[in-house]
């Protein structure tokens, strides 16, 4: 019997004495089998630059609270690092293909039809389903939601400043950018973190296990965010990154136009900002990302003065990462580290606080994550493999490789090698190998190098049996 027909069976048995409430025991950890509330905060575009990763620049207190109580993932990486993409393979459990999950505007409904998504699965388990803003890239891409919710005013880029808005208005770009003096709810994330209070109210009282999921856009383009984050960040104090030019060693087919920034206002159709722009992207990304963790305060504050805090599962991720001019490099769509490693931190009822893990994760490993601290069955169909083992055991490696693509790049996480290739044609046109333990930046591709030809060919061979046994 495999291991996940296995697992399903033991999780069925599970969830018919939940009413009992039985314990079962796993390693070291007792386990409650009673249903779990789920809180999901999914940040759109957050690499993970924050103090509880080792960086000192952004601040994030709320996050860095959040990692206090629960086990971060120190290698967490995305499928795919194109929002829609990456969010349709998380909610279906299932990995992209080079003909599923590509795009943008990748859809679980049109490719993936027959696919038990998370949330059916949920609701279906008894649970009450509420998407406040972006969790799908697409609206009503998931049928099984109670309720969906979007806020509605001034559209996904959210301008509030006159010119913005008047650039809009006369047919043309905004700025990549906005500063106001404006309260936290005047713009989109902070109605989300309103609303997904008063959820927490009103699924308080109804009494019956939820998944609440809360979709906060920013630091996704444009950068807009009150002035009070804003002056969180000394200008003079920005740095640009020590490799801002695209390696000579790396293939060109690696290397991509950055088009979702060249749309707006003040930046070159071709060529690289100016330093000044540059540092100016970066400080409002800062600051979109403290204004977001103060929204994230919040709702985890509303949690915990509810009472629900120690009977909720809280998941903190971000959908893909992000370049800041690495590599001369801006937003994803590459299969560079810096677009394709992402923060996850969770925190669950009995599972240790304040811990690491360098276990590698991988979002597809999220669904039966969820299932598994739900305490309701993983269905046989998914690709990714529950992390809860690290969760327990967070000094132990469970897991040490990934899988990740973008377009025709397809790149095998191993350990500290980080692996990719381009295929046209069932040929081979490109590689690129980096070894982390030795340049954590990715900037000597060591596949055009001879005496490692004999670790490109094990990589690669690894690489394509894993291909193959994807559906």
């Amino acid at each position: 019997m495999n291991y996940k027909m296995k697992h399903f069976k033991v999780t069925i048995i599970a969830c018919l004495i939940v009413f009992l409430s039985c314990k079962s025991t796993k390693g070291n950890k007792t386990l409650i089998t009673a249903k779990k509330n789920i809180l999901f905060l999914m940040v759109d575009d957050l690499r993970p630059e924050l103090n509880i990763y080792g960086h000192n620049q952004i601040i994030s207190p709320n996050i860095d609270a959040l990692a206090n109580s629960g086990v971060t993932f120190n290698r967490a990486y995305c499928n795919v690092p194109v929002c829609g993409a990456s969010r349709a393979s998380l909610l279906t459990g299932i990995r992209p293909t080079s003909n599923r999950f590509l795009t943008y505007f990748s859809s679980i409904k049109k490719e993936t039809p027959n696919v038990l998504n998370l949330v059916q699965h949920l609701k279906n388990q008894g649970y009450t389903t509420i998407s406040n803003n972006k969790i799908t890239h697409l609206k009503n891409d998931i049928n099984e939601w109670d309720e969906e919710w979007y806020p509605s005013k001034n559209g996904w880029r959210n301008y509030i400043s006159e010119e913005n808005i008047g650039l809009e208005e006369n047919g043309k770009h905004g700025y990549p950018y906005e500063n106001i003096d404006v309260k936290d709810d005047a713009y989109n994330d902070g109605k989300t973190a309103n609303k997904s209070i008063e959820d927490l109210k009103q699924l308080k009282a109804a009494g019956n296990p939820f998944f609440l999921a809360v979709g906060f856009v920013k630091p996704h383009l444009p950068f807009n965010a009150p002035k009070k984050y804003w002056d969180l960040y000394d200008p003079k104090s920005i740095e640009l990154p020590e490799n801002l030019v695209f390696p000579k060693s790396a293939p060109k087919i690696a290397n991509h136009k950055w088009g979702e920034l060249r749309y707006y206002n003040d930046i070159p159709k071709k060529g690289q900002v100016s330093d000044a722009v540059a540092k100016k992207l970066i400080h409002g990304y800062y600051a979109s990302v403290s204004y977001v963790d103060a929204q994230v305060g919040k709702v985890l504050r509303a949690l915990k003065n509810l009472g629900l805090y120690e009977n909720t599962v809280v998941v903190l991720v971000g959908d893909h990462g992000w370049s800041l001019m690495e590599h001369g490099l801006w937003v994803k769509h590459s299969n560079f580290e810096a677009a394709l490693q992402v923060p996850l931190i969770i925190s669950a009822p009995n599972t240790p606080s304040n811990k690491r893990s360098n276990s590698i994760a991988e979002l597809v490993d999220l669904y039966p994550t969820i299932c598994e601290l739900a305490n309701i069955p993983i269905p046989p169909h998914v690709d990714g493999e529950s992390l809860v083992e690290a969760l327990q055991s967070p000094s132990k490696i469970f897991k040490n490789t990934a899988l990740a693509r973008y377009q025709k790049g397809e790149t095998l996480i191993a350990d500290h090698l980080f692996y990719t290739e381009w295929q046209r044609k069932d040929k081979t046109i490109a590689k690129m190998l980096y070894d982390h333990s030795t340049d954590p930046e990715e900037n000597r591709n060591l596949a055009i190098e001879a005496s490692f030809a004999g670790t490109v060919d094990s990589l690669s061979a690894i690489l394509n049996n894993r291909l193959k046994l994807i559906k």
